[in-house]
């Protein structure tokens, strides 16, 4: 009987110790993990700015908020329990959503890179969609819109994390998943909070009972915003492009292979090795998101047509 409980103490000692070492490897899955969605994050970032241009700046970091917050829920609550119930029962069905989130992206990102092109137009529907609603209204609207934007980007951030701890023990993946729907949402916003309040930290530092040098740092920092902004965006764009297109890239065995002979054959040079990784992954992509815009607009006008038919 002593014996037989001693070899049970050494079992659960033995558990205990491989669960901890399991536990050790959770900062490194979570860096790993992180690095992985780094596109989708930056992307992240660059989008949501534009949610609260021509609103109240008294109601800006209110604004964020709500979006931070509807995001954190999505991840908690609905992304991470989904990605790991998916992965559990049905782990085939991952790197074909992986791959439709994917084209997702690269048409959002033709999308912007078509829309750069006929500014003027959009300003004007906006301006005149302003005025027929109210700021209160308007806000609401800006909300729901990004609230939807970054369901699909945090889709795609929750869907990737659990592809880099499958395999993992169950606690592993949970702590993992939670951890990175938590840090990145966190980092995203705090630092979308920051980019969209720099301005008014510029004008006080160049407002306040400072000395010349701090004022003259207040003036540059608002008349950088502006261009950091519409740099955040083309980055934003460049980063949509590239990780859509290499998501889907990595779901067909050909073009990951592809992939992979091209990072080989630069690999005594990382970073042009990185860069021309990138490059391809974004002509890709912008490809992709052409198709794909074309066949979304000729089902839109079936569609259309049908219902005109049936109206008459």
């Amino acid at each position: 009987m002593p014996s037989g409980f001693l070899a049970l103490l050494d079992d659960i000692s033995a558990l205990v110790k491989a669960s901890a070492a399991s536990l050790d490897d959770i900062p490194a899955q979570i860096a790993k993990t992180t690095g992985k969605v780094s596109g989708i994050v930056i992307d992240d970032t660059a989008v949501t700015p534009k949610y609260v241009v021509g609103l109240d700046p008294s109601r800006e970091l209110s604004i964020i908020y709500q979006i931070a917050k509807r995001s954190l829920i999505n991840k908690l609550l609905i992304l991470s329990p989904a990605a790991l119930l998916l992965g559990y029962f049905a782990p085939w069905a991952i790197t074909p959503i992986l791959m439709v989130g994917g084209a997702y992206l690269c048409y959002e990102g033709y999308e912007k890179v078509h829309s750069m092109f006929s500014k003027h137009h959009e300003a004007d529907s906006e301006s005149e969609q302003m005025k027929e609603i109210t700021p209160k209204e308007l806000e609401k609207e800006r909300v729901t819109s990004a609230v939807r934007t970054d369901i699909i980007l945090s889709s795609e951030i929750m869907a990737i994390a659990y592809s880099q701890v499958t395999g993992q023990p169950i606690v592993n993946q949970i702590l993992v998943m939670l951890a990175v729907a938590v840090f990145i949402t966190v980092g995203v916003y705090g630092f979308v909070g920051l980019i969209v309040k720099m301005d008014d930290i510029g004008v006080h530092l160049a407002r306040g009972n400072y000395n010349s040098f701090i004022q003259n740092i207040g003036r540059g920092m608002v008349k950088f915003m502006p261009r950091f902004l519409l740099i955040l965006g083309y980055v934003g764009t460049a980063a949509m492009l590239w990780v859509g297109a290499e998501i889907i890239a990595h779901g067909i065995p050909f073009t990951s292979h592809l992939l992979h002979e091209l990072e080989h054959a630069l690999a005594s040079v990382p970073a042009i090795a990185w860069f021309a990784k990138a490059l391809a992954c974004g002509i890709s992509g912008i490809l992709l998101g052409f198709l794909i815009d074309k066949i979304v607009k000729v089902v839109q006008k079936v569609f259309f047509n049908k219902n005109e038919a049936h109206t008459a």
